[in-house]
């Protein structure tokens, strides 16, 4: 849906927060949480949807004439999509997710076939005169990966240019512009997004754009324009806080090298100020325990009293130490609800939003916002909601915030 005084922004929210990793399953969370959720927010006027497609959907769409009866599905119930989620892969809930989470690898050749796929359905759904995204994983797991072979790094910033190809093609072919949006997460290969500056820096400019160049027959210069206009970042104000980073900082090293934001991902993560007296200390790990679930990787980065930062994989590598008297303040990669600045005595990092927001209305650097808090299946008792109540506040928190 189209938000803001103008309209100017598209707002959607990710579909994968519901379970289901086939066509089926797909097709009916629209059916039961999209179509209410429009007649709710926006019954007069078209609702974005954010799609999300394991690998086994994207294929099972593409079969017969399913997509086209799909697009005219949207047409008739007055939807659309903007936005894809292509991180990850296969199964996301009710079972053991965590690092699987970025498998397939970029080093994967069905990551790559994957991709293909959601461009190849992003190009027929996308309504004309509108850009598409499509998210995706900073390359793989890190502890799965030796960060130090330049091999592996020349082969990722091959697998981008190769993409950036196929999107310059369709731009060129159907006037669609789709981009990549990647996504930096804490124990990503990209873990930061700093991180992912340094990949633009050192690879994917000095390597990519005489690569595309060759490729597409352009001049050095119109290929690092179409570089940089497919392959984008995806700006999540949950994993931008876990990390410690500044929206504004990073922004504005963005701007200098000319790397767009294909799509900001509003999403929240828990903070927590650790208490000086350590028996305080031993009854905020009980209460942080409320976190520590089977499903999804809960990264934690630790602020040091010397403004260092001690990273853990997870939350029961870091509950052990967490009586560390070095240590200050916890930022867990777990996605709150964004409406919820404090949770008892523990904070949100909701505030990162805010200040994008008000970056945005600055800069304008994007138009895509996607909702994306996945994890009311594993939240605490006491914040859990009804799926679509909750979602529905969402919406209302972001709307608000960007009047």
């Amino acid at each position: 849906m189209r938000v803001a005084n103008d309209g100017r922004y598209h707002l959607t929210y990710c579909l994968n927060v519901h379970p289901g990793i086939t066509w089926p399953e797909v097709k009916r969370n629209i059916r039961e949480h999209v179509l209410p959720l429009k007649a709710e927010l926006s019954p007069d006027a078209p609702f974005g949807i954010g799609l999300r497609l394991a690998g086994k959907a994207s294929s099972e769409v593409l079969q017969g004439d399913e997509l086209v009866k799909f697009h005219d599905f949207l047409d008739a119930n007055g939807l659309y999509v903007f936005t894809m989620n292509g991180f990850p892969y296969g199964p996301f809930h009710g079972t053991t997710v965590k690092a699987e989470v970025h498998a397939p690898h970029w080093d994967d050749d069905e990551r790559v076939a994957y991709t293909l796929r959601l461009i190849q359905i992003l190009a027929e759904l996308l309504p004309e005169g509108m850009d598409g995204g499509i998210s995706t994983n900073p390359f793989g797991y890190r502890p799965f990966i030796d960060a130090d072979d330049r091999a592996t790094w020349q082969l990722f910033t091959q697998r981008m240019v190769q993409i950036a190809e196929r999107l310059y093609r369709v731009r060129e072919a159907d006037g669609k512009l789709i981009h990549l949006d990647v996504e930096p997460e804490p124990d990503g290969l990209l873990g930061n997004c700093a991180e992912l500056i340094a990949f633009y820096e050192e690879w994917l400019l000095p390597l990519g754009v005489p690569l595309l160049a060759q490729r597409l027959g352009l001049s050095d210069e119109a290929a690092r324009d179409a570089l940089l206009e497919h392959i984008r970042v995806c700006f999540d104000t949950c994993h931008l806080s876990v990390s410690y980073e500044d929206p504004q900082t990073i922004l504005d090293r963005f701007a200098e090298l000319g790397i767009k934001v294909g799509k900001i991902q509003v999403s929240s993560a828990v903070k927590i100020d650790l208490a000086d007296d350590p028996t305080e200390r031993i009854a905020q790990a009980d209460v942080i325990r409320a976190f520590d679930e089977p499903v999804y990787l809960h990264q934690v980065i630790q602020r040091n009293a010397d403004d260092s930062l001690t990273a853990y994989l997870d939350l029961p590598d870091a509950l052990p130490k967490i009586a560390d008297p070095e240590a200050r303040e916890w930022r867990i990669h777990f996605h709150v609800p964004i409406f919820i600045e404090h949770y008892g005595q523990f904070g949100s990092t909701q505030e990162a939003i805010v200040k994008t927001f008000a970056l945005l209305k600055e800069r304008d650097f994007t138009d895509h916002l996607e909702i994306e808090t996945y994890t009311w299946d594993v939240l605490p008792a006491d914040l859990k909601l009804e799926i679509n109540t909750s979602i529905a506040r969402e919406y209302q928190w972001v709307i608000d915030g960007l009047r």
